[in-house]
């Protein structure tokens, strides 16, 4: 149920008629939420067809959800650390410029993506 700090709601109705609802109050809740719902799909999908007689259906695949969607997965955080955003581990990345030498981390997701996260420079 969502309380008074909810600021975004998901409600899933499944072709069984299972309702999944998910409640988070930050962004940040809601990625992990999600996250958490994906990884136990396949085990709700397969209750329902076990509880209700219908046949379970494959997950989705990640490519189908990026597609229908139009999102960059995110990637679990590096076990070694280091600086990270919420596509995976940032890679650092440095030059030399007009100014003169640079370097700075540099998000994992793809050239001209609009999640693109800023560049943590280094000073």
């Amino acid at each position: 149920m969502a309380t008074e700090g909810t600021k975004y709601q998901i409600n899933y109705k499944l072709n069984d008629g299972t309702l999944i609802n998910l409640y988070a109050a930050t962004v940040q809740e809601l990625e992990t939420g999600l996250t958490d719902l994906s990884m136990v799909s396949t085990l709700i999908k397969s209750t329902g067809a076990e509880l209700g007689g219908v046949p379970a259906q494959a997950a989705p695949s990640v490519a189908a959800v990026v597609q229908a969607f139009n999102a960059t997965p995110v990637q679990a955080a590096p076990a070694g650390g280091g600086n990270t955003c919420r596509h995976g581990a940032m890679a650092l990345r440095s030059g030399v410029g007009q100014k003169g030498p640079w370097s700075g981390y540099m998000c994992a997701a793809p050239k001209g993506a609009p999640d693109k996260c800023e560049t943590i420079w280094v000073r």
